[in-house]
């Protein structure tokens, strides 16, 4: 029964035949997985068993959706005391035993993305973001750091998937000699359906030749029920571990806040908040970010894909939905361990459509982490200051973190004293730009940016060594020119463009 075909009938009323029609698909379905599972033997059998229970329930969900998972009208404004200031929360200030605090949290990095949208191989994670440190080499600098200068314990738990943990593990053990016990575990590994047939389009469980694009990790959302099943949860708990603070690995901003970790240990047991979601206020570039919103007397994470859309303007409007979710969360561990023993925990479900290089249609089925805040009891946003949110996706914010903007501490990225205004300048590098090894060889020495609002670049450009870069500059080369900064050049409110090459002058 074809997707499209399927979701027609699904809206014609008729019930009975709709009923029937899921069944029969989730029967096929079942008999495809148990055809998949005797593909392989041992232990690989058990692991794909595990995780197979959690994409029958997703798919089982992905049947029964009837239409938009929000119904507009019944979204509401949160409450004011549901998103808290950041400013409020660090007012208290810290206990003399911040030690004890540290000691019942657990850093917990999102670690299964690859670097392919830079132009890199391998995991995201392993890609040099400042002065030869890799994204993993500065969390583990600020752990330890921690760790050395309170005496404590905090782990570091890398959610790997199985894109990254291979590569990931080898390299582990240059950590070996840190103060941090860093663990693993995997995302769980589901199966890419065909859009038309809504069947697997693997026909093992191999991840070789044309079985390799039959596979995914099916969104960070998978963290709930893949860190549970890896028995790390329990043994966390054993050890006196009450919360986890999840972020993304290539937010640099994401570093362990004292603040927000006092506040949630502080509380009396009975109120004891056992998620938290930091937000940060919207600018014209976050438009998609997801946001909260009160919906049926619940705090709840909205995103763009559930959006319907006739109200996507509306969504992105600064005015309506003034902060949108940074991916960092403080989540309490005994919470996850009885939300997913009650099966409790409910995501929506994110149908993202996905074309193989062979040109056959796919769907993935996803959820993301922060979709599960409804499921927690006391739920709460802190609204943090921007510097909170400092992702990496692109080699425009990789310029950002090389530059003098920043100061790099044991492992944290500060923005310098010396610039006037704190947010960080819009910069777009074109697309000669976006692959990490060719970024590299157009800089000389990155440029000083402390005093630029807007740097946009397009075309075959290349730096100098000392270039400063001041106000809102524009450098276009046209196809087939080409322009050099010359060294120690300084741009102010400039816009160049045709054909300047150094030899010319």
């Amino acid at each position: 029964m074809g997707f499209v075909l399927f979701k027609a009938v699904a809206n014609g009323g008729m019930a009975q035949f709709q009923e029937m029609m899921r069944q029969q698909l989730e029967s096929s379905m079942h008999t495809e997985l148990e055809k998949l599972l005797d593909t392989t033997t041992g232990a690989e059998r058990e692991v794909s068993k595990k995780d197979f229970e959690g994409f029958k329930n997703l798919f089982h969900r992905f049947l029964q959706v009837k239409g938009p998972s929000v119904e507009w009208i019944k979204i509401q404004r949160p409450p004011e005391d549901s998103i808290q200031p950041y400013d409020k929360i660090a007012a208290r200030g810290l206990p003399d035993n911040v030690a004890d605090s540290l000691n019942k949290l657990v850093v917990v990095k999102l670690n299964g993305g690859l670097g392919t949208s830079m132009g890199c191989k391998g995991p995201k994670s392993l890609i040099s973001v400042r002065n030869e440190n890799t994204f993993l080499d500065l969390t583990v600098q600020q752990i330890e750091h921690l760790n050395k200068t309170y005496n404590t314990d905090v782990p570091l738990v890398l959610m790997n998937s199985f894109n990254t943990d291979e590569d990931t593990k080898k390299i582990l053990q240059k950590y070996t000699h840190h103060r941090v016990k860093i663990h693993t575990f995997n995302q769980s590994r589901y199966p890419r359906i065909n859009k038309e047939s809504l069947l697997p389009v693997a026909t093992s469980l191999t991840m070789t030749g044309q079985n390799t694009e039959g596979w995914y990790p099916p969104g960070h959302g998978d963290i709930y029920a893949s860190f549970y099943n890896s028995g790390l949860l329990d043994q966390l708990i054993a050890q006196g571990k009450e919360y986890i603070f999840v972020s993304n690995i290539d937010n640099l901003g994401a570093t362990v806040d004292l603040h927000i970790l006092h506040h949630l240990v502080s509380q009396p047991n009975g109120k004891r908040c056992e998620f938290v979601m930091e937000v940060t206020d919207k600018t014209r570039a976050d438009v998609k970010g997801g946001t909260l919103i009160q919906y049926e007397g619940k705090l709840r994470l909205l995103e763009i894909a559930q959006v319907p859309k006739a109200h996507v303007d509306e969504f992105k409007s600064v005015s309506k939905f003034k902060i949108f979710n940074t991916n960092n969360l403080w989540i309490s561990l005994a919470a996850i361990k009885r939300l997913q023993e009650q099966k409790a925990m409910d995501m929506e479900i994110i149908v993202n459509p996905k074309t193989l290089d062979g040109g056959q249609n796919v769907v993935q089925l996803e959820t993301a982490v922060g979709a599960a805040i409804k499921c927690f009891d006391n739920a709460l946003g802190i609204n943090v200051p921007r510097s909170r949110f400092l992702p990496v996706k692109t080699t425009s914010d990789l310029l950002l973190v090389m530059s003098n903007l920043y100061s790099l501490e044991a492992g944290s990225l500060t923005m310098s004293p010396k610039r006037e205004f704190p947010t960080t300048p819009h910069v777009k590098l074109g697309s000669s730009f976006t692959k990490v090894q060719e970024y590299l060889t157009r800089f000389e020495s990155i440029p000083d940016m402390l005093e630029l609002d807007h740097l946009t670049v397009s075309g075959d450009v290349t730096f100098g060594k000392n270039v400063s870069l001041k106000g809102t500059v524009i450098i276009i080369a046209n196809h087939g020119d080409r322009i050099d900064i010359p060294a120690g050049s300084m741009l102010e409110n400039k816009i160049v463009s045709g054909n300047l090459r150094i030899l010319d002058h």
